[in-house]
């Protein structure tokens, strides 16, 4: 399936009413998810986020469009942010399965219809626009709202589509495809728009104008694919440094933060915290968390949801207001429950629902359960002893033992679903009808696919939880020495774990027509099997001797 974001700019952050009928046409458009909708007082400007197949995207984008020209009069708009109409911009973001110049193609095709059956002016930005002198989007939008009706005259800011008349009451808007973009925030203990203006050019790779010897030159700013302004916010009574993150890869938003931090302190201003304006992907969050743990000397092997944590606190993302992961991370939002429903389950519930009369969850997922408290018993040593009185010196190397075991047992987790999942692929398959000959080979088909899975997954389940044992070996040898019966349990879970979900890779290539493929992978699992068992006599020995009765 191919997957485009859409991340709309409408040029109302007060009118409740107006936001949601606004979203409603969205929402209409079958096949649409709306992921974030936030409105912005002082700035006058709701951004919303929704996901979803290309056509389907592109029709939701339409019906945005034409009801917010509808409905919000610019003639009368106030706000902070630049703008120019009531959809002020509209990207298109490649999600999934999508290359970029797809979605632009996506996006040319959105802007004509637009222009054409909206009569509204369009003008293309970023990878959408061929004309590369007029596809940056502050370039275009120079002289906003105010000063457009004089611009769209010129010859070179001609739109794209629609008439070459600016539109008094819904304006122009701005149609494209980029990258992911984050827009981000830093809150500062100033009223000062100047001061922050300040500290925004310092920091932003256009930089600021400065003259040398009576000439103007360009003195570039100290981050990559970062455009920022300074702004006070009257709704929370701060300036701010507002600024997009164009690439997330060059500058993240952790570095952001912090140079942000350096930059107002050379300038007497201390930040207090940051807002996120919409969604994060969750990789911003966990390396956000990682870096200033790091910082701190401390372990970054520890659970995603503590290094979100980190993240949220050390940015300060909460200080003007709650910021909920499940919210503003976009693979939450994307995330089918479905696909989670054991792991999330209470301990209790997951043992009753295992004793049921249900065949599923087996022993499979119970295989990969096993192996992930293995792992979790590996990575507690390791933390333990990144962290121990002493050991100062040695806390990063504990910390790399601590993520790779948090890297295992999120996999093996994940594997708890994965293996009941297969089974029900495999039940469905055979509750397939078969009154025909063409829908007995479909059926037959089905079973072989469906059972190719429910092999493949235990055998994921084997290799996963084997690869956690050189971590249980090590902490057994190096690690706390309070906690080396921890270490030795870890072992015996991850042993329990191959072993068991190697009968249920056996079981299930009993049923598989591919001998060859069968063969194959039996020998592959016996050679982890054995390789495992010696491992965890090895582990056990070395325990039972530190233990010493």
């Amino acid at each position: 399936m191919q997957l485009i974001e859409c991340v709309p700019n409408f040029s109302e952050g007060n009118d409740l009413n107006i936001i949601k009928q606004i979203t409603d046409a969205i929402e209409k458009v079958e096949g649409v998810r709306l992921l974030n909708v936030d409105p912005g007082k002082a700035t006058n400007r709701t951004v919303v986020t929704f996901v979803g197949e290309p056509a389907q995207v592109i029709e939701a984008a339409y019906q945005a469009i034409k009801k917010s020209g509808e409905l919000i009069d610019m003639s009368k708009h106030k706000g902070e942010h630049p703008r120019m109409g009531a959809t002020d911009v509209c990207p298109l973001i490649p999600i999934a399965n999508i290359t970029m110049e797809e979605t632009a193609a996506y996006a040319q095709q959105l802007a004509k219809r637009v222009g054409e059956a909206q009569q509204l002016p369009v003008y293309l930005y970023e990878a959408a626009q061929p004309d590369k002198n007029r596809n940056n989007l502050s370039v275009i939008r120079a002289g906003e709202y105010e000063g457009f009706f004089k611009k769209i005259k010129q010859p070179e800011w001609k739109p794209d589509f629609g008439p070459v008349e600016f539109d008094a009451k819904r304006g122009a808007t701005v149609i494209g495809a980029r990258d992911f973009l984050v827009a981000y925030n830093v809150n500062l203990n100033t009223t000062s728009t100047r001061r922050a203006n300040a500290i925004a050019f310092d920091v932003r790779e256009a930089g600021r104008n400065i003259e040398v010897n009576g000439k103007k030159v360009n003195q570039p700013g100290t981050l990559k694919s970062v455009k920022a302004i300074g702004w006070f916010i009257e709704e929370y009574g701060v300036a701010q440094i507002s600024m997009n993150l164009t690439n997330i890869n060059i500058t993240p938003v952790h570095i952001a933060f912090d140079e942000v931090c350096r930059k107002a302190d050379a300038r007497g201003i201390r930040v207090t915290g940051s807002e996120l304006v919409g969604l994060i992907p969750l990789k911003a969050m966990l390396d956000a968390g990682k870096y200033f743990l790091q910082k701190q000397k401390r372990s970054i092997g520890v659970s995603e949801k503590e290094l979100i944590k980190i993240a949220i606190k050390s940015m300060g993302l909460d200080e003007l207001g709650p910021f909920i992961p499940e919210e503003r991370i976009i693979e939450y939002l994307l995330a089918n429950k479905a696909d989670s429903k054991l792991v999330s389950m209470q301990l209790n519930a997951f043992a009753d629902e295992t004793a049921s009369e249900s065949p599923a969850p087996g022993g499979g997922s119970i295989a990969a359960y096993v192996g992930a408290l293995g792992a979790s018993l590996a990575t507690m040593v390791a933390n333990l002893s990144s962290h121990k009185k002493g050991w100062d010196d040695h806390w990063e190397e504990f910390s790399d033992y601590a993520a790779q075991g948090q890297q295992l047992k999120d996999e093996l987790v994940k594997l708890v679903d994965a293996d009941t999942s297969a089974f029900n692929k495999i039940m469905e398959a055979f509750a397939l009808p078969k009154s025909t000959e063409e829908e007995k080979k479909m059926r037959s088909a089905a079973i072989q696919h469906a059972t190719k899975y429910a092999i493949e997954v235990p055998f994921r389940v084997m290799q996963t939880a084997a690869a956690a044992m050189p971590l249980a070996k090590a902490m057994a040898q190096i690690g706390n020495p309070n906690s080396v019966s921890d270490a030795g349990v870890g072992a015996l879970c991850i042993r329990t774990a191959v072993m068991g979900a190697f009968m249920n890779v056996r079981i299930n290539a009993a049923g598989y027509a591919d001998m060859h493929y069968t063969k194959e992978i039996v020998e592959k699992g016996k050679a982890i099997e054995a390789a495992v068992i010696a491992a965890e006599a090895e582990i056990v020995q070395i325990v039972n001797e530190k233990i010493g009765i």
